[in-house]
């Protein structure tokens, strides 16, 4: 059960029990038996035999406290009990509305695992539809991202393409670039602008 979630009246009533059996186990030997069985050394000390049986009758019970309380936690045994005990009451609460129709309802001839199943093949039918749906969803989100990333490619593929175009465009230029005559194009230019100048009125 939760934190903070009062216990059940069936789980106090177990563990009262069971520390009362832990106590009258531990004291059930008495110190009239401890004198029986070290009677000379009760007679010669029997302040401090006295003294050693309640050290161990103590000692006894704190040991078998600490066991049970391992046991408690190993085993969750304080929540299964809440549990059983909530499921006790649910089950005298549907007896008295008179729910005898259920899947889950025990009967005597009731196979245990045809009960569980009545109870979990819903829960698991419906998380089966919620993860069928998430599926759909991951498997559309795929689909769309491919085609995204195809379309990507192919931009990039007609990107390269041009860009290599425009490359082989700019080598073809600079090789005709290159074999033109500059020299001579100077020269031209040069007497093209005497003739022109010697040509203008002063």
């Amino acid at each position: 059960m939760a934190k903070g979630t009062q216990d059940t009246k069936r789980w106090t009533h177990f563990h009262s029990a069971l520390q009362l059996a832990i106590n009258r186990a531990a004291h059930k030997w008495t110190y009239e038996d401890f004198q029986e069985c070290f009677a000379l050394w009760c007679k010669e000390e029997p302040h401090g035999a006295e003294g050693i049986f309640n050290t161990i009758s103590r000692h006894m019970e704190d040991q078998v406290h600490a066991s049970c309380e391992r046991l408690f936690k190993d085993f969750n045994v304080r929540e299964n009990i809440n549990t059983l005990h909530a499921v006790v009451t649910e089950a005298r609460v549907r007896k008295q509305r008179g729910e005898v129709d259920r899947k889950d309802l025990w009967r005597e001839d009731l196979d245990p695992r045809a009960a569980v199943r009545a109870r979990t093949v819903p829960v698991l039918q419906a998380e089966s539809e919620r993860l069928k749906e998430t599926l759909q969803k991951l498997e559309e989100e795929n689909i769309a991202l491919y085609e995204e990333t195809v379309k990507n490619m192919q931009n990039d593929r007609e990107s390269k393409e041009r860009i290599q175009e425009l490359l082989q465009h700019a080598d073809e230029v600079y090789s005709r670039w290159s074999k033109i005559p500059h020299d001579e194009i100077g020269l031209w230019s040069l007497q093209v602008a005497e003739n022109l100048a010697a040509n203008q009125p002063p």
